[in-house]
Parts: structure tokens; sequence; C-alpha cells
């Protein structure tokens, strides 16, 4: 089965993401932070794909991507951003990062597994 990380400070949103993925299949992993996110990549170098949220206390999604990248052993996690920021400034940073994708929340389920089944390896 393969494995989702869900990286966000919200746990409502980590429940429905949780839930939405379940149901779809997929195994689920969670973390609170960047910081909890990397020990759980490390802790699970086969996950398929790793959500992360944009703002997050200790270490943020798009720092938290940076780090992964620079993990050999993690680097290749495709990674796709699930925030409600929208700045285009944000969003290129992720794209030259190495995101493969940016949803802004709220997501529909439908769109979240499509999103997930697409990007995931």
């Amino acid at each position: 089965m393969k494995k989702v990380l869900i990286v966000d400070d919200s746990e409502t949103i980590r429940h429905q993401v949780k839930r939405t993925l379940d149901q779809a299949g997929w195994m689920t992993l969670e973390a609170t932070d960047g910081v909890d996110g990397l020990a759980q990549a490390e802790l699970h170098p086969d996950i398929a794909i790793a959500l992360l949220d944009v703002n997050m206390p200790r270490l943020n999604g798009l720092d938290m991507l940076a780090q992964l990248r620079e993990n050999p052993k993690i680097a290749a996690i495709p990674v796709l951003m699930l925030t409600t920021e929208a700045e285009p400034a944000l969003t290129e940073r992720a794209k030259k990062l190495g995101a493969k994708g940016w949803i802004v929340k709220p997501v529909t389920p439908q769109l979240l597994v499509s999103a997930v089944a697409k990007l995931a390896r």
C-alpha cells in the first residue's frame, strides 16, 4: 500500500485529508510541522508523496521542502503543497524547490485524490 505523508499544523485538516485518502486506499502518515515531517520522511523513505502546508510552526512547508531536497535518502519524495496561501512568490519558490503541485485549501476530496494519484511515485 502506498504511503502519503500529511504535514499540517491543523489537526482538522490532517483528519479531513487522512479520511479522504484512507477511503481512496492510501496509507497515511501525519506530522504537525516540518520538523516532524522530515523525521517521518526519514523513517519512511518509501513515501509515495508528501502533502505540505506552508504556514506551520518550527519549520514551514517551504523550508521543509528545501531540507527534503538536500537529503539524498529522501530527496526523491514528490511533494504537493496543500495550503491556504496563493501568493505567486511562494508558489514560485515551491516550484524552484521541486514541488510537483500547489493546491489552495479548501480542496474537494475528488481533486485531492486525483492530484495525489497523479503525482505520487
